[in-house]
């Protein structure tokens, strides 16, 4: 078994002067090649990593401390410590020290880093001691000016921290200050503070535990209250005494735990509201009063885990029903309390805590308090639940969702912390932001675990939609019953300011869900019709809060899910932000960017579907904005979509001739497919399958997964065929009736509404009998050309060349291998033409892309190439 008196706790300090746990290990101490020199080494004790590594200095001063903590200034503002859990194993490192350095086991402090001259500091060492004055009244004065002229020199601070420590001066001291304040002299009242104040700033445990003591301490705020540069002393002694009470919620039967507490307050006291606040230079010279109220708090929170009676009677009353509104109210705070000390502790002990509460019963204890009435007792028991959820998310979440099984929707805990979110009186709605963070942080797949077992995501999820998101949605759902702001009288909610914030509240949490719930949020939204009734809100004076809607809408519109995509269409959704586009006017305002960016997107990312939508039902609404080129773009998409409808066999060539310029290995699409599939599978273990309400919508859905996966694979390749489209335009040679379209994406009817695109082999079903294959739908080249054979602009009019010159039969079959339309004679068509200048040494291709001349030579290798035959029609079916 490991030697416990070598176990140690790891601290170091950080820029907020508070100290960070680096972790718990055992120490030791050696000889290390690479550091040339004595070390201390502590490993982990959960994996035996190394947590610190440090050469023992003969430089540094090292400072012991309260008996079981060691602290040291590894470099400038980086300090360490090293908490000891035995008193023995902190004297035997401090042993070790102490022989590196050649000191003397008994002292506190080994050395100073001196960053003084060689002459000051020989004139410094060459003196045996420090002698202070005898402290009488008459020499208060000289007292303090040795005070104040030894504080710049660190070898004159430890003299004079020695002297202080050996002669009992402080006490001393006090026995002057109650003299002083006997006779009423304000001058020795004003020296004692200089001497007071400039022994805080010595920064030695020796002194803070003569201080600290219950006999001093009460003195030290009484020398503190009479600064000189206030016309009259404060009073902090009357209001400990007297207005500062100790309320014992529980008996605390340890003596030495009520001392501890005592001595935290007060010091913590002193540190806030006696001290003066520091200058710059004085901070770093109060870093041990930091340390010693926090190991103070670890101390206090340990010894109350230990007592089970104190914790064991603690939650008993919590819970008991005939406890009175003041007594819980006590008790919630001082559990309150007890939580904000629990932040001191190192990981693993913090661990140990939370558990014991939540065996102790701390969430059914808060599921009652959240449920009374008291206000302030409601505000106590959320931090303390805002303390559970950040440390333990995982923990609330089991518990919510056990209590499902016994208890109904209305008091369940997750749906009072909802309602109190809604229903949170403050005009800032301070409660209510906290209360939407911790629970976005529950609702958060992040943070939730996965194991062989179980996925915490599904069931919580799935829970959370079934039992919760209605009390949620409620208050949105509520204040837009109404297509617009009613006037007058009869005036909807949603206008007043702090039901605004709320529900640009629950639009905020909604956004996130969106983005982070996939099909159980797209379920919810269709089903309720969220999307509606959110865009209500477009017509709001607030601005703020229509922003909200918008940028629910922009979400969702980001996620390029055709599902989302149809459910906006059927439904006429961009009607509301089009209104309020307009009803913006002129106004070069957030809303106008806001919107503009939405429809910017749409172009960018070339949204079929919603390009087609917007331009046939509103573009008579948006063509005179010409301040921007985003909606004349749009409608050139949606022309250049209509004219690819129209002339399937051009789009096929095109799609063809891409896929040679841009075709990747087979095997890589094989294994992009397969990763693409794996992730979708990853994505519906979180629910259910979307199911609209509505009929319309079952052969779409029947469509929808195989339409989402086809066009996620078709998002790298649209990046590329922007570029080639942007080349076409560039080169000039483009004919106004033969516009280039790269486009192999599945096409849906967008001149019709949903009940045309479930007409089978409508160009809305790409999936419906006698679409796939036929040259005439735009879908089957699609389906053939990602593993077609590839071919250049040369074979490609070679091949043609021989279709003309085959029989029938021959034609039938190359017709199918390669969708190009043939009832034509060739030498009026467009390629024919080309292949005749291609003969002559004109154009050699469809298009004279900027960048064919580095190319050139690559055709010209496969030109002279026997030419291989093109995949079977099996092979491509099979793809």
């Amino acid at each position: 078994m490991t030697d416990t008196r070598r176990r140690v706790k790891v601290y170091t300090l950080n820029e907020d002067r508070q100290w960070d746990d680096r972790g718990t290990g055992h120490v030791s101490s050696g000889y290390v090649e690479r550091l040339k020199g004595m070390s201390l080494l502590v490993r982990a004790e959960s994996d035996g990593s190394l947590l610190l590594e440090s050469k023992i200095s003969p430089n540094t001063a090292y400072q012991k401390q309260q008996d079981t903590l060691i602290v040291w200034s590894e470099a400038e503002n980086y300090d360490l410590a090293l908490s000891f859990q035995e008193k023995a194993g902190c004297d035997e490192i401090w042993e070790k020290i102490c022989q590196v350095q050649g000191k003397d086991p008994s002292v506190d402090i080994t050395q100073d880093l001196v960053d003084e001259s060689e002459e000051e500091r020989f004139d410094d060492m060459s003196s045996p001691g420090l002698e202070l004055p005898p402290c009488e009244l008459n020499r208060l004065e000289e007292v303090a000016e040795l005070v104040a002229s030894s504080l710049p020199s660190p070898l004159r601070r430890e003299k004079l921290a020695l002297a202080l420590e050996n002669e009992g001066y402080i006490k001393k001291l006090f026995e002057l200050f109650h003299v002083c304040e006997d006779l009423e002299n304000l001058e020795g009242l004003h020296h004692l503070y200089e001497i007071i104040k400039g022994i805080f700033l010595l920064n030695r445990t020796a002194l803070f535990e003569v201080m600290f003591s219950e006999d001093c301490i009460m003195d030290v705020i009484g020398c503190l209250e009479h600064d000189p540069s206030l016309p009259q002393p404060r009073k902090h002694r009357e209001f400990l005494t007297k207005t500062a009470k100790f309320k014992e919620v529980i008996p605390i039967s340890d003596p030495e735990l009520k001392q501890k507490i005592h001595q935290t307050y007060r010091v913590q006291y002193i540190q806030d509201m006696v001290l003066p606040t520091p200058s710059v230079f004085e901070e770093n010279m109060l870093s041990t009063l930091h340390s010693f109220i926090f190991f103070n708090k670890v101390e206090i929170v340990g010894m109350l885990q230990d007592d089970e009676k104190f914790l064991t009677d603690l939650f008993a009353q919590l819970t008991d029903e005939a406890t009175d509104d003041d007594r819980r109210h006590e008790l919630v705070n001082f559990l309150k309390e007890f939580c904000a000390f629990s932040q001191t502790l190192q990981p693993q002990n913090r661990d140990a805590f939370f558990k014991t509460l939540s065996n102790m019963g701390i969430l059914p204890a808060l599921e009652v308090i959240l449920g009374m009435d008291d206000v302030h007792v409601r505000s106590a028991a959320t931090d303390i639940f805002s303390y559970l959820v950040e440390y333990n998310p995982s923990m609330v979440r089991e518990f919510v969702m056990q209590e499902a099984q016994q208890n109904d929707d209305d008091i369940l805990l997750i749906n009072l912390i909802i309602e109190h979110m809604i229903c949170d009186t403050d005009p800032e709605l301070g409660g209510a932001v906290q209360l939407m963070g911790l629970l976005r942080t529950l609702v958060d797949p992040e943070n939730m675990l996965a194991t062989a077992n179980k996925t915490e995501k599904t069931e919580f999820l799935s829970f959370f939609y079934k039992h919760c998101m209605h009390v949620l949605t409620a208050p949105l759902l509520a204040n837009t019953t109404e297509e617009k702001p009613s006037k007058g009288e009869a005036t909807t909610h949603h206008d007043d300011f702090q039901t605004s914030q709320l529900l640009a509240l629950i639009l905020e949490l909604l956004t996130f869900c969106v983005e982070h719930h996939t099909y159980h949020i797209k379920n919810y939204i269709i089903n309720k019709d969220i999307l509606r009734r959110v865009l209500v809100l477009m017509a709001s004076k607030h601005a703020f809060l229509a922003l909200c809607a918008l940028r629910f809408m922009r979400k969702i519109i980001g996620l390029k899910d055709e599902f989302y995509n149809r459910y906006i269409m059927r439904n006429f959704l961009f009607e509301p932000v089009v209104k309020a586009f307009l009803n913006n006017g002129s106004r070069y305002n957030l809303m106008n960017s806001a919107i503009i960016e939405m429809f910017e997107y749409i172009r960018v990312e070339d949204v079929k579907s919603l390009t087609a939508h917007v331009i046939e039902n509103y573009w008579k609404a948006l063509e005179d904005v010409d301040y921007v080129q985003t909606f004349k773009g749009l409608k050139l998409r949606y022309e250049q979509q209509r004219e690819r409808q129209d002339n399937p066999k051009l789009d096929s060539m095109r799609s063809i001739l891409r896929n040679h310029r841009y075709r990747r290995d087979a095997r890589t699409l094989e294994d992009e497919e397969e990763m693409w599939f794996n992730t979708d599978e990853d994505d519906l273990e979180d629910g259910e399958a979307v199911v609209p309400p509505s009929d319309k919508m079952k052969s779409d859905e029947d469509l929808m997964d195989p339409i989402s996966k086809f066009m996620e694979r078709k998002k790298l390749k649209e990046t590329e065929e922007k570029e080639v489209l942007q080349k076409a335009n560039l080169t000039g040679r483009q004919s106004p009736n033969f516009k280039l379209s790269f486009s192999s994406g599945t096409k849906t009817n967008l001149t019709s509404q949903s009940s045309a695109s479930n007409r089978p082999g409508s160009p809305g079903s790409p999936g419906s009998p006698g679409s796939p294959g036929s040259p005439g739908s735009p879908g089957s080249v699609a389906k053939s050309t990602p593993q077609s054979a590839a071919i250049t602009t040369k074979v490609l009019y070679q091949c043609e060349e021989q279709v003309a010159k085959s029989t029938d039969k021959e034609k039938n079959s190359m017709k199918m291998e390669h969708d190009v339309k043939i009832d034509v004679p060739l030498d009026r068509t467009t390629s024919g033409v080309m292949c005749e200048e291609s003969r002559k040494g004109g154009l050699v291709g469809l298009v004279d892309y900027p960048d064919d001349d580095e190319e050139e030579e690559e055709e010209d290798d496969v030109d002279n190439k026997e030419e291989s035959p093109p995949l079977s029609k099996k092979s491509r079916l099979a793809s």
